[in-house]
């Protein structure tokens, strides 16, 4: 067994690139030497800025001989069929072997393949690994290049180190030949170093100082920028990402310690970080909390003056970086945000809904809304208005447009330099978040009013366009709109009727309803007057199909908000059928939904739980097998089972009502004395119906899974005593209208259909 080394060194390799070039490395490996039958064991991959490492651990130094049999087809098939199969194995006739397959004779092809090298297979591996590695972006150079066939690589390939054991695997990859050459350090040791084995490879090119694991630098990094930053009496601002980034553009990392005109501090310290971070690579200082006039930045080289003339250099580039950013800071805060909020007519928004001044009009219109009809309590309507109209008024300024991830919190910086309310400046300040599933979510009240606001104007014309996502594809991130929607509607238990919120939008139904899959002319003249009123800017013209329109995408909205819960609640270790169960039964609101499926699951975890769930499966295929349809069947025909049904219909709901009426009626107006058990039942749907309904109602979810575990006991019973399929065809509908009306009541609860187990 022996250790395989190969190092691919090339130029610079971005930082942002390694980590998927390390992943990539392994697996073509894997895949190379899996195919050729070598089985592989641990197998290490480091990066540096120049190169790419591999080494596997314990190859063997031959695979194995291999048998390997393909059944063809039988001898008395066309000569055709046997043709295609000696082409496929290549083989001649004479090299098969006939078989007895099941009493017909078959063709059989058997080709045993001795062991082979392994050294062989890692000299066919390398050139096949090199030239299918998925760079994100890469090119050709030199001669060579002219032609499309030519190698294309990250950065012009230069050296190639392959050794097995301390055997030289010998391989050639676009004119470049494989040894057991490398290079140490650019600066501190150019010239060549030869590599015995995989055993001295770190070693050796550590005398020559680079350090080849990308851990081992990032740890490095850590441990001296923190220590460079405690020993001027400051803590360094953690970033991670700037870790592993520092450490995919040096070999010998050695942070320095700086400092910046303070006077620049006046700057928000967010753009200081920023311009710092991103532009220079570049971590920063606080002490006791607030940012310091220092920072560190990452050399590659151990400099003979202890890195004075780095850090004076450095500190140059980022005081010009800084004196920019304090020009936009200056600049910006000449005008008002209002002013600034002009320049909104400017930039389209989306070619069919206008302009970013259009949204914002639309925005300050739903968070007014929001607010005065008691859906986000605590807030002040004209802040909330007041806040909704600036909110986007950042995206036109010098800043945010140097540095676009600071809108919105570029706005709140200038709100309060020109005096505006704190809760204003903190809504526009935070009304893009929660930007994602796990972001801080805001609770007061007119930051949640604009947030709300602003992520419903999206979602809303959006789908009122059937601008939906579809599979991989969501172009507007309405998914991640709907995530922080949801979080907020949650976090602050805001009730809100997406139906509603969708007409005050003015969402833009006429110029869409030829698109609309469904012509409804069910609705009475009482719901369409009630819709015209409500939604004025509609005038007549199609109300039949702008209302089945609005009730469309009501419903479709409400899936859609409840299957992005689904996959947030997953993630907190929720079982996802818990959650559909409560979303296809009408939960109300995010918020009741959320409580509802987590007193489910607190009920379907106790011994009533699952045994209510073992009768409503019992239930239910009854029901199935015997394809009833009785007063249910009734009912869906007025449309109660429609997912337009989620916005009230009157007339609607009086027919639905009163065919509920005639389920109960039919329980009472039995032809013949039922049996105890019968009855019981029966009793106990009188008492847990209006209990649940009540419950449901004071979104007391508690109670109402308390009133369905009290059918626990009648349903187990029914079972055990009664017979459904009674040869009297009266007793046999009655008694299946009986658990129809069950399960009727433990789907007013929650659809149990969707539990699985």
């Amino acid at each position: 067994m022996s250790d395989f080394l190969l190092e691919l060194r090339c130029e610079e390799i971005p930082a942002r690139m390694q980590a998927g070039a390390r992943a990539d490395l392994e697996r073509l490996f894997r895949k190379q030497l899996d195919e050729a039958g070598v089985a592989v064991g641990k197998v290490t991959v480091w990066s540096t800025p120049r190169r790419l490492a591999l080494i596997a651990r314990d190859l063997p130094a031959e695979t194995q001989a291999v048998r390997e049999e393909t059944k063809g087809p039988a001898t008395s098939a066309p000569e055709q069929a046997l043709d295609g199969f000696l082409r496929k194995v290549g083989l001649s006739k004479d090299r098969l072997e006939k078989r007895d397959v099941k009493g017909k004779d078959t063709w059989f092809a058997v080709v045993e393949k001795p062991g082979r090298a392994v050294r062989d297979v890692l000299a066919e591996a390398i050139p096949a690994i090199v030239r299918a590695f998925p760079w994100p972006k890469s090119m050709r150079w030199g001669a060579a290049s002219i032609s499309t066939e030519s190698l294309r690589w990250v950065r012009p390939l230069s050296g190639i180190v392959a050794i097995f054991g301390e055997e030289l695997v010998p391989c050639t990859v676009g004119g470049i030949e494989s040894g057991y050459a490398t290079l140490g350090h650019r600066f501190h040791h150019p010239d060549e170093i030869t590599i015995g084995s995989a055993e001295d490879y770190a070693d050796k090119l550590r005398a020559c100082h680079v350090i080849v694991d990308h851990e081992e630098r990032q740890d490095l990094i850590r441990e001296k920028a923190a220590g460079a930053a405690r020993a001027a009496g400051l803590a360094i601002v953690e970033d991670e990402g700037l870790v592993i980034e520092n450490a995919g553009l040096t070999e010998w990392p050695v942070p320095l310690l700086g400092r910046f005109d303070p006077e620049f501090l006046e700057v928000p310290p967010e753009v200081i970080q920023l311009t710092a971070r991103v532009n220079q690579k570049y971590f920063v200082c606080e002490k006791d909390g607030t940012l310091a006039d220092a920072f560190v930045c990452t050399a590659n080289i151990d400099a003979a003056d202890g890195g004075e003339a780095i850090v004076a250099g450095n500190r140059k580039v980022l005081a010009a970086r800084l004196s920019d950013a304090r020009f936009f800071w200056e600049q910006d805060r000449k005008k008002t945000l209002a002013e600034h909020a002009k320049g909104l007519e400017r930039i389209t928004f989306h070619e069919k809904l206008g302009t970013v001044a259009d949204k914002v009009e639309r925005v300050a219109k739903l968070a007014r809304w929001l607010v005065e009809e008691g859906i986000v309590r605590g807030a002040d309507p004209d802040m909330a208005e007041q806040a909704a109209r600036l909110a986007k008024a950042d995206l036109v300024t010098e800043m945010v447009g140097e540095f676009p991830e600071l809108q919105g919190l570029m706005g709140g910086y200038y709100a309060r330099a020109e005096g505006l309310p704190d809760a204003v400046a903190d809504a526009i300040r935070d009304h893009y978040k929660p930007v994602g599933q796990g972001d801080e979510v805001p609770t007061a009240p007119v930051t949640v009013a604009v947030s709300l606001a602003d992520k419903l104007d999206t979602v809303l014309h959006m789908f009122s366009m059937w601008e939906e996502p579809t599979g991989s594809k969501d172009p507007f991130a309405l998914r991640r709109a709907a995530i922080g929607i949801n979080s907020t509607l949650v976090r602050n238990d805001v009730r809100l009727d997406f139906g509603r919120a969708l007409e005050i939008s003015g969402a833009h139904y006429a110029a869409h309803i030829d698109r609309c899959p469904m012509d409804f002319t069910k609705f009475s003249d009482r719901a369409l007057e009630d819709f015209r009123t409500r939604v004025p800017h509609q005038g007549d013209i199609h109300l039949d199909k702008i209302f089945a329109l609005h009730l469309l995408l009501g419903a479709r909205l409400w899936a859609f908000f409840g299957k992005r819960m689904i996959a947030q609640l997953k993630v907190e270790g929720k079982r996802p059928d818990f959650i559909e169960a409560v979303l296809y039964s009408k939960a109300g609101s995010v918020p009741a939904m959320v409580s509802r499926a987590n007193a489910l699951q607190d009920f379907m975890g106790t011994a009533d739980g699952a045994n209510l769930l073992a009768g409503y499966k019992r239930a239910a295929n009854i029901l199935r097998k015997e394809d009833w349809q009785g007063i249910e069947g009734e009912i869906a025909q007025t449309g109660e089972e429609d997912p337009l049904a989620l916005v009230d219909d009157p007339d609607l709901k009086a027919v639905i009502d009163a065919k509920m009426e005639m389920r109960h009626a039919a329980d009472k107006s039995l032809s013949y004395t039922p049996e105890p058990a019968e009855k019981d039942l029966i009793d106990a749907l009188d008492a847990a119906e209006p209990r649940a309904a009540a419950a449901i109602e004071a979104e007391d979810f508690a109670g109402a899974m308390a009133a369905l575990a009290s059918l626990r006991a009648p349903i187990d019973a029914f079972f055990d005593n009664v017979t459904v399929n009674d040869p009297d065809a009266e007793k046999r509908r009655a008694r299946l209208a009986l658990l129809d009306r069950f399960r009727a009541a433990v789907h007013n609860v929650a659809d149990f259909s969707k539990i699985e187990g």
